[in-house]
C-alpha cells in the first residue's frame, strides 16, 4: 500500500519561499510519476506540477511556471516542490500524489483522476 506524507507547509509573506516535501513509503518510489495539486477554500483542486518517474520531465501549471520547481530524489523516496515568489493566491492545501501504475505520463500528468494515491495535504498560507 502506497502512503504519502507531505511536510513543509506554513505561513510565509508574499514574495517569500517554501519547500514542500512528500515522502512515499510502501512501494518503490521510482516506479511512479508524481504530481502536486492544490485546493483553496471554495475552489476545485487544481494541478500545480508533475514530474515523471525518472525526473527527466517536469510540467507546471501556467500560474506557477517560473516560480515553482519540482524535483525528486529517488534514493530518498522523496518528492519536492520549491516555491519561490509566493503570492497570496498561492495559498491552499497542497497535496502530493502518485499516478496509478501504468499511466502514460505525457497525456495524464495534469489530470487528478489519473492519480491513485494521495497524501493528506499540507497548508500553505501567504500573507500580503
Amino acid at each position: 500500500q502506497v502512503q504519502l506524507v507531505e511536510s513543509g507547509g506554513g505561513l510565509v509573506q508574499a514574495g517569500g519561499s517554501l519547500r514542500l516535501s512528500c515522502a512515499l513509503s510502501g512501494r518503490t518510489f521510482s516506479s511512479y510519476n508524481m504530481g502536486w495539486f492544490r485546493q483553496a477554500p471554495g475552489k476545485e483542486r487544481e494541478f500545480v506540477a508533475a514530474i515523471s518517474w525518472s525526473g527527466g520531465r517536469t510540467d507546471y501549471a501556467d500560474s506557477v511556471k517560473g516560480r515553482f520547481t519540482g524535483s525528486r530524489d529517488n534514493a530518498k523516496n522523496t518528492l519536492y516542490l520549491q516555491m519561490n515568489s509566493l503570492k497570496p493566491e498561492d495559498a491552499a492545501v497542497y497535496y502530493c500524489a502518485a499516478q496509478s501504475s501504468g499511466t502514460y505520463y505525457s497525456d495524464n500528468y495534469y489530470k487528478a483522476t489519473k492519480y491513485g494515491y494521495w497524501g493528506q495535504g499540507t497548508q500553505v498560507t501567504v500573507s500580503s
